[in-house]
C-alpha cells in the first residue's frame, strides 16, 4: 500500500462504478415499487402503504438536501440547466437520478475526451462527493427501515420467500457498502494519505455488518409481539439522538433552518449505526454511542424473550438472538482491529517508522482554489479524521486512530 500524493484520478473504473451507483438506485425505486405492489396483491394494504410512506419520507429529505446544495454551490459547478428545470425535476422527485446522470456525462468527458485538466478533475470529485452522502441519507432513511420491516413480515408469516431473501442480503449489502463508499470520499481530501487496502476496507465493511445486523433484529422482534411499540420506541430513541447531535454543534448546512434537517437525518442513522458529526475526540462519544445502542437492543430482545408465548413457533430464533450479542461484540472488536492496527495512518506512520506522530503533519488538500471546495464534505472529512493541533502537542498513534473512528 503505497502513500498517495493528491487525489486518486477519476478514471474508467470510477465511471463504470457511478454508472453501477446511478443504474442500483433507479432499480431500488422499482423494486420497491413492487414490494409494495405484491403486499397490496397479498391483502396486506397496510404494509404496502408503508413500504410506499418510507420510499416517499426518503425521497422528499433526500430531494429537499440536493436542492439546498444546488443552490448554495458555486454557480461554476451547477449544471448547465434552467434552474426551473432543477427545481421541476427536484419535486417530482428527479433530482438525485439527474445528480447521477450528471456525473456520469462529466465522468465520460473526463476519461475519454481527453479533459484531463486538474479542475475537470476537481469538479467531478466535488460531484462524486455529493452523491456519496446523498446515496448514504437515501440508504438510511429508506432502505434500513424496509429491511426491518421485509424482516417483521417474514417473522411474522413465518414463511421466506426466496426473494425476500435475496432482499435482506442485498439490503444489508447496500447499507453497508454506502458507508464504506462515504468513508473512501471522505478520505480523497486528506493530502499525502494512504489509501485503503483490501484488507483494510473488508474488515471496516465486516465490522458495520456485524454492528447492524443485531440492531435490525432486535427491533424486528420487538415489533413481532409489539408492533405499535416501535411507533413509541422510534420516535423516542430518534429524539434522544437528534438532541445529541444539536448539543454537538453541527455545521453542515448554509443556514439554520436546513441544518435543523440535516440533523434529523443524522439521528435516523444514529438509530442503526454510527455516525460522526463533530470534531474533537470521538472516541468517549463512540463508546457511549455503542454503549446506549448494546443496552437498547438487549431490552428490545429481551423484551420478546419475556413476552413470548410458551408454545411459540418462532423457538428457533431463540439461538439467533443469542448470537446477536456475539456478533455485535465482534463488530466492535474488528472496529478496534480497524483502527488499532489497519488504519492507512497507523500504516503511514509505520511505514515512517515512528511510534508518535505530531497530528500538524494532517493537511487538508484544497480543490484547485476554493472555487471547487466541497466544503460540506470537507467538514465533515475534518469531523472524522484528527485535525491539527498545537505544535509540541503528540498523540500516540493508537490512540489517534481509534479517536478519529468514523
Amino acid at each position: 500500500m503505497a502513500a498517495r500524493a493528491g487525489p486518486a484520478r477519476f478514471g474508467p473504473l470510477q465511471l463504470a462504478l457511478a454508472a453501477a451507483g446511478a443504474g442500483a438506485a433507479a432499480l431500488d425505486v422499482c423494486a420497491d415499487g413492487w414490494v409494495a405492489a405484491g403486499y397490496a396483491r397479498a391483502g396486506q394494504p397496510g404494509w404496502a402503504a408503508l413500504v410506499l410512506a418510507l420510499l416517499a419520507a426518503a425521497s422528499l429529505a433526500t430531494q429537499a438536501c440536493s436542492w439546498l446544495w444546488l443552490r448554495s454551490d458555486p454557480p461554476a459547478l451547477r449544471p448547465a440547466v434552467p434552474p426551473w428545470l432543477l427545481a421541476a425535476l427536484h419535486l417530482l422527485q428527479l433530482g438525485f437520478l439527474f445528480r447521477c446522470l450528471h456525473a456520469l456525462k462529466v465522468g465520460w468527458k473526463v476519461c475519454w475526451a481527453k479533459a484531463e485538466e486538474e479542475e475537470e478533475q476537481s469538479r467531478m470529485a466535488f460531484l462524486s462527493h455529493d452523491i456519496s452522502m446523498l446515496r448514504l441519507f437515501e440508504t438510511f432513511l429508506e432502505n434500513t427501515p424496509q429491511l426491518t420491516l421485509l424482516l417483521y413480515v417474514i417473522l411474522r408469516t413465518n414463511k421466506a420467500e426466496p426473494s425476500q431473501g435475496l432482499g435482506i442480503f442485498t439490503a444489508f449489502l447496500c447499507v453497508t457498502w454506502s458507508l464504506l463508499d462515504y468513508h473512501q470520499s471522505l478520505r480523497s481530501f486528506l493530502q499525502d494519505k494512504y489509501e485503503l487496502s483490501r484488507s483494510s476496507s473488508l474488515v471496516y465493511f465486516l465490522w458495520n455488518l456485524f454492528l447492524i445486523c443485531p440492531r435490525i433484529l432486535a427491533v424486528a422482534l420487538f415489533a413481532l409481539l409489539w408492533p405499535y411499540g416501535v411507533a413509541v420506541h422510534f420516535p423516542l430513541v430518534w429524539l434522544a439522538m437528534f438532541l445529541w447531535v444539536s448539543l454537538q454543534g453541527t455545521d453542515f448546512m448554509e443556514s439554520p433552518g436546513p441544518e435543523q434537517l440535516y440533523r434529523a437525518m443524522v439521528a435516523v442513522i444514529l438509530y442503526f449505526s454510527w455516525f460522526n458529526v463533530a470534531q474533537g475526540r470521538t472516541l468517549h462519544r463512540s463508546i457511549i454511542y455503542h454503549g446506549f445502542i448494546l443496552v437498547d437492543s438487549a431490552l428490545l430482545a429481551l423484551s420478546w424473550l419475556w413476552g413470548r408465548p410458551p408454545s411459540d413457533e418462532h423457538s428457533y430464533l431463540i439461538p439467533v438472538v443469542s448470537a446477536a450479542l456475539p456478533c455485535y461484540l465482534l463488530g466492535l472488536v474488528l472496529r478496534v482491529t480497524y483502527y488499532k492496527w489497519l488504519h492507512p495512518n497507523v500504516r503511514a506512520q509505520r511505514g515512517s517508522g515512528y511510534d508518535e506522530v505530531d497530528a500538524d503533519g494532517l493537511e487538508f488538500r484544497s480543490l484547485s482554489g476554493p472555487a471547487l471546495m466541497n466544503r460540506r464534505m470537507q467538514h465533515l472529512a475534518q469531523a472524522q479524521f484528527p485535525v491539527a493541533r498545537p505544535a509540541g502537542r503528540r498523540v500516540l498513534n493508537g490512540a489517534a486512530a481509534v479517536e478519529s473512528a468514523v
